[in-house]
């Protein structure tokens, strides 16, 4: 009896203990895409005059979020967020057809908002064609998202700012 008791407390203590120690040991990058994961579910807005859903799905056993962008009218576009070492990475799948990878630099406070720029860009047949150059993703509270892409067309840059509402939530 009393070995079950003993057992059953040291069992409670390290369960207790444990979780403690793993979420203490995150890096700021970790924290900083736990923070990302956390727009699991569906957004609602406005991008260039049109209706636009997000949805963002946790992929790859956790390590990648991946935000499927839904105009309706237009073609559907991904983003995908990943930690590599002590920045984030995203690489943005855009109807133009190509497609600009993005990292962060290195992260510092993972409650800053997220800005991405551009590392390279594939498929992109002419430096003169739309893609977008850098992201900033904003998290203004649980319910409340704004993402401000820049980009490049024609030697001009440009600014594109949009706000989302979450209209019901995802994940666990």
């Amino acid at each position: 009896m009393k070995r079950t008791v003993l057992f059953t407390s040291v069992s409670v203590a390290f369960a207790i203990v444990v979780p403690a120690v793993v979420a203490a040991d995150k890096t700021k990058s970790e924290e900083a895409f736990d923070r990302l994961a956390s727009l699991q579910g569906e957004w609602q807005g406005v991008a260039d005059g049109v209706n636009t859903t997000l949805i963002y799905t946790l992929t790859a056993n956790g390590s990648t979020l991946m935000e499927q962008c839904r105009p309706e009218k237009g073609h559907e576009m991904i983003t995908m967020f990943t930690v590599d070492g002590d920045h984030l990475i995203a690489t943005h799948y855009c109807s133009a057809k190509n497609q600009p990878q993005m990292a962060t630099p290195a992260i510092t406070d993972a409650q800053k908002p997220l800005a991405f720029s551009l590392v390279r860009v594939t498929g992109l047949k002419s430096p003169a064609d739309f893609h977008n150059t850098g992201l900033t993703v904003i998290p203004e509270d649980k319910d409340h998202l704004t993402q401000e892409w820049l980009y490049d067309a024609k030697g001009k840059s440009g600014k594109n700012v949009f706000q989302f509402t979450r209209v019901r939530r995802g994940g666990s």
